[in-house]
């Protein structure tokens, strides 16, 4: 486990649970916090990666986003299979370099987008087969945690992710608008993205929100859902003989970042496809570097 702050904690926990794993080390630049996980969790702790080259066959990488590349890429080139954090990588440059070294090496290299893991987002993905339109809101109040990028990389990624995925086709058209607020990045949010299928989704984030908010809706031709990826809800709406029937469904206790964890060690130890590999960790990554692009080029005008 490279990295043991927030999300690292909460990967290594997960990691550790899992039969057929052994979790190997933390590793952590603050000596103090990777002791404290490894103490939590029966490993040895390290201050830098390399330390656990010859001691593990693979690696969950969650250091800040700015250092997935050289961090991953050394891992890869030593011969560990990788899971990174999302974003992938900070540019297309980077995410391209670690992609071909996971192909020459035959490692894994999975790209941390846990909301496909999200059991709600399943049982929706499974019942919408031609979207038309797609809705996403995702609102978080303000940390210090993660404001090294913009709300874009930060949150509105996981929505790009989800909207791609059940889209199922190539983004056409790219636009967007967006504001500073507590920062001098990005806070605030918004984008459209139209598919050459014709489908379009619209997708808001704030990183300024007094409330957590995680909501998906999905409409198609004969069916429209409502999700609260937070809660684990979903409310389908259909017409049924000439009257609006509702239906509801909840999927409690649904563990992502487990899910994943699994997913990743059965990809290595099975050789099960890569839920979200390394070339679906890039696409999403241009469409937020672009999204992050024309709010800036938007905000450069009126500033």
């Amino acid at each position: 486990m490279i990295g043991a702050g927030h999300m690292g904690r909460y990967h290594a926990e997960k990691l550790a649970r899992l039969a057929g794993v052994e979790l190997a080390g933390v590793v952590d630049a603050d000596p103090a916090r990777a002791a404290a996980l490894a103490a939590k969790l029966g490993c040895a702790a390290f201050p830098r990666h390399e330390d656990l080259y010859g001691k593990a066959e693979a690696a969950v990488v969650a250091v800040p986003t700015d250092r997935h590349h050289a961090v991953a890429l050394d891992c890869l080139r030593h011969g560990l299979h990788v899971l990174v954090e999302k974003p992938i990588a900070a540019t297309l440059e980077e995410a391209d370099a670690l992609i071909a070294e996971a192909a020459q090496r035959q490692r894994v290299l999975q790209c941390g987008h846990v909301e496909r893991y999200n059991k709600a987002f399943r049982a929706l993905g499974a019942r919408m087969d031609r979207p038309v339109f797609i809705e996403a809101e995702r609102l978080a109040g303000f940390k210090s945690r993660g404001a090294e990028v913009d709300v874009v990389l930060d949150l509105m990624i996981h929505d790009l992710d989800l909207a791609v995925a059940l889209a199922r086709s190539p983004v056409e058209r790219v636009s967007a608008c967006g504001f500073r607020v507590l920062t001098r990045d990005i806070d605030i949010a918004n984008a459209r993205l139209e598919f050459t299928n014709g489908c379009v989704a619209n997708l808001s984030a704030s990183r300024v929100s007094q409330a957590a908010v995680r909501k998906l809706r999905v409409f198609q031709p004969d069916l429209y859902v409502s999700a609260d990826l937070q809660a684990g809800r979903l409310r389908y709406v259909r017409e049924v003989s000439g009257a609006i029937r509702e239906t509801e469904e909840t999927y409690e206790g649904g563990d992502a970042l487990a899910l994943q964890a699994e997913a990743f060690v059965s990809s290595i130890t099975k050789k099960s496809p890569v839920d979200v590999d390394g070339q679906q960790g890039r696409r999403v990554l241009e469409l937020a570097i672009e999204v992050g692009r024309l709010v800036r080029e938007r905000l450069s005008r009126f500033e």
